[in-house]
Order: C-alpha cells, then structure tokens, then sequence
C-alpha cells in the first residue's frame, strides 16, 4: 500500500463531539489549523496558506436524488434550471437560449481541440435535476445519485429548509482531506491504492475516450467508493460541489506570525468574483471543490482536495451538486428534515 502523508498537527487527541450528530448521516469534523491550497498544480491553487477551521457536522455523502425529492414536494421549490433566464441577465444572448434548461455533457466521437469547452458543453432546453440529460430522460434508478443541475441558490435553498449550511471553501478542503495535511488526494499521496481507483473521474483521452476503469461513465452512486479518514465518501471525483465562498483567482499570501492565521476564514468580497473576460455579465462567481467524473489526467486534474475552480451562481451542470454541513453554534431546528 502507498505510504501515506500523515496529518502535521498536534499530538493532542482530536475534539470530541459536542453531542450527538443533529441530523442521521453527517460525520464531525475536527477543527485544526491546516494547510490549505497547493503550489503543484494549478494558479488558483496557490499560495500554500495555514487556515484554522472549527469543528462541525458534515453531511457523509453529497446530496442525493431521493434527498432532493422531498424537499421539492415540500417547498414546491423551483430550480434555476426550470426557469426562463431573464433577457436583462445576459445581454446578447441568442433567443433560442432564453427558455429553461442546463449544461450537459456530449462525448463527442473523436479527439477535439481542448481550448474550446464548446466541443463538449451543450445547453440542453429541458434539462434539470429530474432530466439529468433532457426531457427525454429520468432520474428513475439514479435515487442514490447526487443530485445535479443544481445552482448555489437551490443548494442553499435546501440548506436552509433541512437545518443546515453549505461549507465555506477552507470547511470544505479541511474535510476533504481526511487529517492528510499536505497530502495530494483525499486518500494519500498515490492515486491508485493497491492498483485501486479511489473516486470516479476520466479514464482516458478526454473528452473523446473513456475506459471507465473505476466502473462509471457519468456519476455514480454516492458511496461507491472508500471513505476519506474522516468517513466522508465523494469529496473528490463523482460532482463538484458548492461552497458560499466568493472565487477569487489565488490564495492569501501566508501571514508568518502564528497569531494571524486566518480562522474560519469567508472568502473575499463579492466584487472580486465577477470574470473579468466577460465585463458585460455581471454574475457573481462561488468557489466549487473536489472536481468530477469529468476530470482526468489529460485535461483537468482536479480530482484533490485543494482544487478549485469558479462558477457562476447562475449556473448548473451535470457534474455539479452539494452538500451540507452544521456548525454547533448553529440552530438546528429544520423547517422539513433531510
């Protein structure tokens, strides 16, 4: 078995819980000061930083089809995706484009140029949580899938009606590592263990070829896969997932003197997440985590705790869903129940 990177943190023994878990399925975790980010790989993930984190409830899985089903019937929530844009939101838009629907993944057939995402993406009229791929498709069978083609606003809605949060990006990346400070993958430092994969992502030449080596082309059902050390499954691989942080395109710079290590840190402000190679849309972008079944080695080696990547808070896709956590100073009264 691969050596494992160990957690760099006090020989203290880890927080106990403050009670019981407040709602079924959701894990403690340990607040510590970590290291957040990587120099290894990609810009936005730089620089190395300590963050301090306290602890709090994590839901074990993201949030799945049959999770979301009552909330809906609940609520009566309506899903962005279900609704036609606002002509005002996005100037220049094609007419065609004006009616409810969500990005969806096309395997094209043969190699394609990888600067141009189009090759790849197509927003899909008719597509959303119910119809992952279209209106001619289902969610029947997939009740243990997480639930996609969701934007922050129907994460946070679900939040809100069950008790619970969604994750700052420094709670999120904490978590997903597991007590590994430092390691490359939610699991360690080697990316197979044993010959085994250990989240769904690419096989293959994307977006072209995929050998489902790890058993899926698409998601998969939550929990097919190991736990993290903290008994988290899916924080890497499978959907990328929402965090309330505001994306901007690095890390803080390290503060040297141990009394100014960020705690519990928010993000940066709103204005900074605008993309700023689209000055005409002024939608707002959040930082979402862990990558997906779509990530591969060729093209977008996300599948680790410390990648990030922006996305609008208008937007929803087929490899993007959530989950929750609990802080204990929170309520946890919920409006439904998850």
């Amino acid at each position: 078995m691969p050596e494992l990177v160990m957690a760099q943190t006090s020989s203290a023994p880890a927080p106990a819980p403050p009670g019981p878990a407040p709602f079924p399925d959701m894990v403690w975790i340990p607040g510590a000061t970590f290291q957040m980010g990587s120099n290894d790989h990609y810009p936005e993930e730089k620089p190395v930083h300590r963050v301090t984190v306290d602890g709090f409830w994590m839901d074990r899985t993201p949030v799945t089809v049959a999770q979301f089903q009552p909330f809906v019937a609940a609520t009566r929530h309506v899903t962005f995706a279900e609704i036609p844009p606002n002509p005002d939101d996005y100037p220049g838009a094609k007419k065609e484009l004006l009616h409810p629907g969500s990005l969806v993944f096309v395997k094209p057939p043969n190699p394609v140029d990888l600067g141009d995402f189009h090759n790849w993406w197509r927003f899909v009229l008719g597509a959303d949580w119910r119809h992952p791929r279209g209106p001619n498709s289902t969610i029947k069978g997939r009740e243990d899938h997480p639930v996609t083609h969701v934007t922050f606003g129907d994460a946070e809605a679900f939040a809100s009606w069950a008790g619970k949060s969604i994750p700052t990006e420094a709670e999120w990346e904490f978590a997903a590592r597991g007590g590994l400070d430092g390691a490359e993958f939610a699991w360690g430092s080697e990316l197979k263990v044993d010959g085994k994969l250990m989240a769904n992502f690419w096989q293959g030449e994307f977006p072209w070829q995929n050998f489902k080596e790890d058993g899926y082309e698409g998601t998969s059902p939550v929990g097919a896969f190991p736990p993290n050390g903290y008994g988290l499954v899916d924080v890497t691989g499978n959907v990328w997932e929402w965090t309330t942080d505001w994306y901007t395109p690095k890390h803080p710079d390290e503060q040297i003197k141990a009394c100014c290590i960020p705690q519990n840190p928010r993000g940066a402000a709103e204005t900074e997440s605008y993309d700023p190679r689209q000055p005409q849309i002024r939608i707002p972008r959040k930082v979402i985590k862990g990558g997906s079944h779509l990530c591969a080695p060729n093209y977008c080696r996300r599948y680790r705790p410390a990648a990030r990547f922006p996305e609008p808070i208008d937007t929803s896709t087929c490899h993007l869903g959530f989950r929750c956590i609990v802080r204990p100073s929170a309520s946890t009264t919920p409006d439904g129940g998850a």
